[in-house]
């Protein structure tokens, strides 16, 4: 590990690219047999996408909830295999990058930052999705929920992915969207953004990041400023 390489790492859905969608139609149909004739499905892409970001499980869970299924652990295991099947046979059909993200990257690397994504979909479907949305190789290292026995918010998740693109943790920051991304950073004790422009909008505030993201236009500035905060405050890794 190079203590001089710096590094961005990234969550994917709901911060470099809005999945939820495709997240959501794959939940949906993953529970059509529950829901019977349940109109389009029991989750709505216009207000759930915050639990679309939360993961399949999130989803399903909400799903039976509101169909009213006594459901199980057990239950929501066998339909999260199935809504896995269903999200790789469909899953960029409505998915976008945000704004700016492209270029943002390439700004990064100019400054000389490894970039990576650390993110608890499972590896082979970042990897895929990532390629379909042209920018897998921006990054230097990818790993899924499924790359290591533990993820997110275990710190090892994040400690290895910036491993692996030779970084150093006094030299890092993660950027996500969630209280998860915020709970991985505070336990690995490496700085936070947290952007606005997901369906929590300026809430994530309320999670006390060191840095909020309104546009990526502003990101390298931003990354340069919170990981020079944080080592100069002396609580870097």
């Amino acid at each position: 590990m190079d203590q001089n390489v710096k590094a961005a790492v990234f969550d994917l859905d709901g911060t470099l690219a809005d999945t939820s969608r495709d997240l959501i139609r794959a939940a949906n149909s993953c529970l059509a047999g529950v829901s019977g004739k349940f109109g389009s499905g029991p989750l709505d892409p216009g207000q759930d996408a915050a639990t679309a970001f939360a993961g399949g499980r999130a989803m399903i869970r909400l799903g039976l909830t509101r169909l009213g299924s006594a459901w199980s652990e057990t239950e929501v295991d066998s339909l999260y295999l199935e809504f896995l099947a269903q999200y790789a046979d469909a899953i960029d059909l409505e998915t976008v990058l945000y704004p700016g993200v492209a270029e943002a990257l390439g700004r990064l690397a100019e400054r000389g930052y490894a970039r990576a994504v650390c993110t608890n979909k499972p590896e082979a479907l970042a990897l895929e999705l990532l390629g379909r949305l042209g920018i897998l190789d921006r990054f230097g290292a990818v790993l899924g929920a499924d790359s290591l026995p533990v993820r997110k918010p275990d710190p090892e998740h994040l400690f290895e992915t910036i491993r692996r693109v030779g970084g150093s943790p006094r030299q890092s920051v993660l950027v996500g969207d969630t209280s998860n991304d915020r709970e991985t950073a505070r336990r690995a004790g490496i700085p936070c953004i947290l952007v606005t422009f997901g369906p929590n909008g300026s809430g994530v505030q309320q999670l006390e990041p060191e840095g909020l993201l309104d546009s990526f236009e502003d990101l390298p500035r931003l990354v340069d400023s919170v990981i020079r905060a944080d080592r100069n405050s002396g609580t870097g890794s």
